[in-house]
């Protein structure tokens, strides 16, 4: 069984090929202005990585924010739905799985099979995803990924405002004014956005093991601020922006077994 997921994130299209319950090959690239174009080369990409070509795939089933542009999907799957089921595939004891992606943060309650019970998401605002880290970098006048271990110097945090990207932004330059160090306003940042993901956690209810997946899963600086936060500490699978293409692969998977009876 060779089945193919994609996931279409606002910023970054990711795409997996599951053979016989193994990863064969993944690929991912910018979304750009044609979210399309991009999942057809990441399509490309990953079949050539394996060796496939399109007719050696079974099923193709699509998830994220642009999932109805995906080309060749025969399905789709609720971002929500792809994260259950990627993170109960990752580490089977897992029943609460945060995704944080660039512009969304959401948390899934889930069962032992993988099936979605509950999730809360955060859209009013980016604070509390990717964004508003590569925003506060700008204004620290750093590289995005020197943030996070440049946070982990730091013995404090500072305050600073997490309802709004713009209102942390005027904080943080506040803090600068202020001659606060840069380590410490950059765990201040990681700190307020782990704030809100924790609330957002906690309305859902916290079931172990907690699983955290999406691009911001590779930022020490933030996993650490959310153990401190949950008190406890979140177990990261290996590709953790790959969770939703797997997702959508297992389900693919599910529907092409279910197809051939």
């Amino acid at each position: 069984m060779i089945t193919l997921g994609i996931d279409l994130g606002t910023q970054r299209i990711k795409t997996l090929v599951l053979k016989d319950g193994t990863i064969a090959s993944k690929a991912q690239a910018f979304a750009g202005f044609d979210p399309a174009k991009a999942a057809k080369q990441t399509v490309n990409d990953a079949l050539n990585t394996a060796g496939l070509t399109l007719p050696d795939i079974n099923h193709i089933t699509a998830t994220g924010a642009a999932m109805d542009l995906a080309p060749h999907a025969n399905s789709t799957i609720s971002m929500m739905g792809a994260d259950a089921k990627a993170g109960v595939f990752l580490i089977p004891q897992a029943r609460t799985i945060i995704d944080i992606g660039a512009e969304e943060a959401r948390a899934v309650k889930c069962d032992e099979r993988g099936l979605m019970m509950e999730f809360v998401v955060n859209e009013r605002c980016a604070a509390g995803a990717g964004a508003f880290i590569e925003a506060m970098a700008r204004a620290l006048e750093m590289k995005l990924e020197d943030m996070g271990p440049l946070s982990l110097q730091a013995e404090r945090a500072s305050s600073i405002n997490a309802s709004c990207v713009i209102f942390g932004e005027s904080d943080v330059v506040s803090l600068i004014h202020r001659q606060e160090s840069k380590p410490e306003i950059a765990r201040a940042v990681f700190d307020a956005m782990a704030d809100r993901v924790c609330s957002m956690v906690h309305r859902l209810g916290v079931n172990p093991e907690v699983v955290l997946v999406g691009g911001v899963a590779k930022d020490p600086g933030f996993v650490a601020s959310l153990n401190r936060k949950l008190g406890l500490q979140v177990q990261i699978p290996p590709y953790p922006d790959y969770a939703g293409a797997l997702g959508a692969a297992l389900t693919a998977a599910m529907r092409a077994k279910g197809a051939a009876k």
